[in-house]
C-alpha cells in the first residue's frame, strides 16, 4: 500500500537544504517522491508503507544533518 506522509523538518532554512532532505529520502528502497518545503519546515513523503519505516525516515534525515520532529 502506499501511502502520503508529512514528516515535519523545522531546521531547513533554504533551497539546498530541501534538495538534501527529499535526495535523503529517494534514496530509501520503497520512497516513491518526497518534496521538501523549508519555508513550512516539512516534506510530505510518499512511500509503500510495507517497505519503510518512520524510524528509517528518522535516521536518514539525522545523516543529512537535519532533525525530524514528531
Amino acid at each position: 500500500m502506499t501511502e502520503t506522509k508529512k514528516l515535519n523538518v523545522p531546521d531547513m532554512t533554504c533551497g539546498h537544504c530541501e534538495s538534501s532532505v527529499q535526495e535523503a529520502l529517494t534514496e530509501l528502497d520503497g520512497v516513491r517522491d518526497s518534496k521538501a518545503d523549508h519555508k513550512e519546515g516539512t516534506v510530505e513523503v510518499t512511500y509503500e508503507t510495507n517497505r519503510v519505516t518512520d524510524e528509517q525516515f528518522k535516521e536518514v534525515i539525522a545523516e543529512a544533518g537535519y532533525t525530524l520532529r514528531y
